[in-house]
Order: C-alpha cells, then structure tokens, then sequence
C-alpha cells in the first residue's frame, strides 16, 4: 500500500538538517547546535526536540522504546510511540535490551545500555547557565571563554539555602572537560551513568532549538565542590515491593490500604521484566519438584 506520507514524517531535507546539527554535537561533546526546529503535531514542551532527532535517524530495521519518567505507558509517551509507528511502521517494545532507539523524557533506564544502542532525551532547558543570564548572545560567549562562573555560583547558593550543592535533577555537568551541559532533568541517580557510557546520548530542545550529544566514552563529570562532592539520592536498605529490586531508582509513596510509606521501581519495564523472570524461575522450581 502506497503510503500518503514520507517515511518518518519529515522530508529528507529536513531530516538531512538535522542530522548535520547531530553530527557536529557527536564531533563536539557538550557543545550546543542551533537547528531550524520543526513544527510537529504535538505542542511544543511535551518532548518535540526529542521527537526530531527520533525521527530524523531512525529506520526501518529500528526497534523503539519510549518511556516517560520511567513509564513505558504514559500519556506522552504512547502518543510519541504512535505517531513514529504511524509515520514508520517500526516495531515498538518495552524490552530495553530489543530496543535499537530509545527516546526518554527524564530518565535513564535501569538496564545498563549497549554501544549498539542510541539514547535521546528529550531537553525543555538546554542552556545550563539561563537561569543567570536571560541572554542568548552572552551566554554563547560566555561558552567560548570557558566562563562558567555562574554556574559555580548556582551551586553555591543552593549550599547557602539548603546545605547541599546537589541540584534535584537536571545537575550541570562537564563534558570532556571542556563545556558545561545541561543534562536534562534526569534525577542525579541517572546523571553518572552518561560518565564514559557505553552508548550515544542524544539531546533535543525542540522549542529552545538546539541539539547536542554525549558520545560513548566520554567523560561526564558533575559540578561540585571539593569539599561538597555530588550525592546521588539514596536507597539503601530499600527495595521494590513488586520485584524486590535494590540498588535502582525507587518511587516512594503512601499505600491506599495500609497507610504505609512503600517503595516501587520507577522504570516499569525493568520491574516487570524481573517480576516475570522470577515467576519463570519459580515455575521452573515446581515443575522440577
């Protein structure tokens, strides 16, 4: 059946355009490409910058996963995941392992990615010192100089207010030791695993215009203090209720029956991958007995 539509929804122009800025941030880690940012069918801040680099390198041989703070079945992500199958016919899962693209809004998944595999994280504030200086032009200068000054000040003044330089989420970091990058509002949990990864991250900012990436075996170092060193959130001594999973990101909240505060792995996939190996595993055991 002839399709009404280029394959992957953009013209090759376009996904020509993109692939150019995504080269030129493979080639220059942490670096911020300006693109020409495309209108899409979905609004702007639900993940259009990801979506662009998604559709712009994917093909026909891909396996995608999407997942939205750790969800597989969100509201962004199974629209984000029916609009690239309607524009591509690629196969979806939810398996991390099958998966050759994985687009994620603010989370890193727990299972440790491939170099076979290519992650892009969807960016709403890619300019890690906006926060300081409202202006585009000087903060591309301040980029050239090397001039991250406010940016230490930012993590001072967090000390200052609350004792602690580690931001909540989306932690600068310094990539191959030359540009401060934003790494999207993942939790500090995720933020060591872009450190010298095996796999390409990608990052789009569809309605700030940018692009840029993290190239395997890069060095990703958060900012911090000597005498203030980056903390990751803690979960010792606690695990999934469902699959019993330690050492992971963990949602912690009240169950409606008993009252009590529990704990439950953010990445739903990975939790429902366990559960069902270890449900395998116990089968296994009974039919052996």
């Amino acid at each position: 059946m002839q399709r009404l539509y280029n394959f992957a929804f953009f013209d090759e122009a376009s996904k020509r355009e993109i692939r150019r800025a995504i080269v030129k941030g493979i080639s220059i880690p942490g670096y911020q490409v300006p693109f020409a940012s495309r209108e899409m069918p979905i609004g702007r801040g639900w993940g259009t910058g990801g979506l662009q680099v998604t559709l712009a390198i994917i093909g026909s041989d891909d396996v995608l996963k999407v997942i939205d703070q750790g969800c597989d079945e969100s509201v962004n992500a199974v629209n984000i995941k029916k609009l690239v199958s309607a524009t591509t016919d690629v196969e979806v899962t939810d398996d991390t392992a099958r998966a050759t693209l994985i687009q994620s809004r603010h989370r890193i998944p727990e299972e440790p990615l491939r170099d076979d595999q290519i992650l892009v994280l969807q960016v709403p504030t890619p300019e890690p010192l906006r926060d300081f200086e409202p202006s585009e032009a000087k903060t591309r200068m301040l980029h050239a100089e090397a001039d991250y000054t406010g940016a230490w000040l930012g993590l001072f003044d967090r000390i200052v207010r609350f004792g602690d330089a580690s931001a909540g989420a989306d932690h600068p970091c310094l990539v191959n030791g030359r540009y401060v990058m934003a790494p999207s509002p993942i939790p500090r949990f995720d933020t060591m695993k872009l450190d010298r990864a095996e796999h390409l991250t990608l990052f789009g900012a569809g309605r700030e215009k940018k692009i840029y990436a993290v190239p395997p075996h890069t060095r990703v170092a958060p900012l911090d203090f000597c005498d203030r060193p980056f903390r990751t959130e803690s979960f010792e001594g606690l695990s999934c209720r469902l699959c019993g999973a330690t050492g992971v990101y963990l949602d912690e909240f009240v169950d409606e029956r008993s009252g009590e505060t529990v704990h439950q792995c953010n990445d739903t996939a990975f939790c429902a991958k366990r559960r069902a190996a270890c449900a395998a595993a116990c089968a296994g055991e009974k039919e052996n007995e």
